[in-house]
């Protein structure tokens, strides 16, 4: 595969962190709300980037985007959170061209979350792309790249069993409590928090515990609103999020703030309480675990639980991998396409000026000359010529690079730029 040396001298990196090697507080350092993305983005516009992809999730924070050197990039993150570059190095990746294309490839089909078959980063990484593109950040080749990912992603969810049954965080707190709390749906539950992860959470609680003692609490009332009303559950204001917590059995935390919004202070009575803080950053402050009546479980404990369907989707990996060859495969056959685009139109455009002055040569000779059909006749051999010229180019075995040398040489074309 060529170096996607695209223009500048820069190359296509993606550097980031994720579950594998940063636990949840250093995570939490790297995370980046709406409005660090949108700074982010407007740094990396202000500063030259060409094309930039942004992606922060419970599980990973991740930058994709041209370079003349990963460092670049790496500033741009740090610049936008409380990480520190030492901190980064320490577990951080950083892949190049074609191993940031196949670990994009990687993340976006499930198969590098946390929970495998775990599709929910495809969604971020399609707001991310929309983000940039707002942002003048999204360059054909990283729009083609993306939309590449999302086809794998929905080939290997219909053609696989990677995914068969519920996947996600979300379904693994349910699990948690299904195999930890006796008589569940008994219990006072409260969600604390309706994004995401809350409403997929809220939707796992309903469907496999059977509980009607679930109250729902966000910092905006609406949100909860609505999605209490798609299940018929109470909501409650944030205002009484003390005396809910001290009334509940099992807490639930999936809030979006960047520091803990529960602590040891709210917990005032000392009846047993689970909480899973779903968050990151974590937003349940470690001081909880003081109380002797309190257990506390954080989603990367969460992640690590397995059952037989999940050992089950492991068989399936090879046939996703297969899948993400072939449309990877696409993808570089279209990128090898706009490698020589370029001199193709340009050789388009040389002969037509060859074709111009014929023709205005002929018209001189001769008096009777049909013009219409010698413009026919030109056109058509053009295209001829340009498409032979292209599929030399395309199934050449030799060098592509030396082949466009020659044909810019031979037809003295100017050099021109390809994305």
């Amino acid at each position: 595969m060529q170096e996607y040396n695209i223009s500048r001298g820069t190359y296509f990196y993606a550097i980031g962190l994720s579950y594998k090697k940063a636990d949840a507080e250093i995570r939490g350092h790297f995370s980046l709300d709406d409005n660090a993305k949108q700074s982010l983005l407007q740094q990396a516009k202000e500063n030259g980037i060409e094309s930039l992809l942004v992606t922060s999730t419970c599980n990973r924070t991740e930058l994709y985007g041209f370079a003349q050197h990963p460092y670049q990039l790496i500033k741009l993150l740090c610049d936008n959170t409380i990480g520190t570059v030492e901190e980064f190095q320490k577990v951080a990746y950083i892949y190049k061209n074609k191993e940031a294309i196949s670990h994009l490839f990687k993340v976006g089909s499930g198969l590098d979350s946390q929970i495998l078959g775990d599709f929910e980063i495809i969604s971020q990484l399609k707001i991310s792309a929309k983000a940039s593109k707002a942002y003048g950040l999204l360059n054909p080749f990283t729009e083609r790249l993306i939309n590449a990912v999302i086809q794998a992603s929905k080939r290997i969810k219909n053609e696989t069993d990677i995914s068969s049954g519920a996947t996600s965080v979300s379904f693994a707190s349910v699990q948690y409590i299904l195999n930890n709390v006796e008589d569940v749906s008994n219990k006072n539950i409260l969600l604390f928090g309706t994004g995401k992860i809350g409403r997929n959470t809220c939707e796992n609680l309903v469907k496999h515990t059977k509980n009607e003692h679930i109250t729902l609490i966000n910092r905006t009332k609406t949100k909860a609103e609505q999605v209490a009303g798609k299940f018929n559950l109470i909501v409650k204001d944030y205002a009484n999020l003390q005396e809910e917590i001290n009334k509940s059995d099992i807490l639930i935390v999936a809030t979006g703030a960047q520091n803990p919004t529960v602590d040891k202070y709210l917990i005032q009575n000392n009846s047993p309480l689970l909480i899973l803080d779903l968050s990151i950053p974590k937003n349940v402050d470690d001081n909880v675990k003081d109380l002797p009546n309190v257990s506390l479980v954080h989603l990367d404990h969460l992640s690590q639980i397995t059952d037989d369907t999940l050992e089950k989707r492991k068989a399936h990996i090879p046939l996703a991998q297969t899948i993400i060859e072939e449309v990877k495969q696409e993808f570089n056959d279209w990128l090898e396409t706009r490698k020589f685009a370029p001199t193709i139109k340009a050789l388009k455009l040389k002969l037509q000026d060859f074709k111009h002055a014929e023709l205005e040569t002929q018209r001189k000779k001769q008096s009777n000359f049909n013009e219409e059909q010698a413009n026919s006749i030109s056109n058509n051999l053009i295209q001829k010529i340009t498409n032979h010229f292209a599929h030399h180019l395309k199934h050449d075995d030799s060098s592509t690079d030396e082949s466009i040398e020659l044909i810019k040489k031979v037809f003295q074309l100017e050099s021109t730029k390809h994305v």
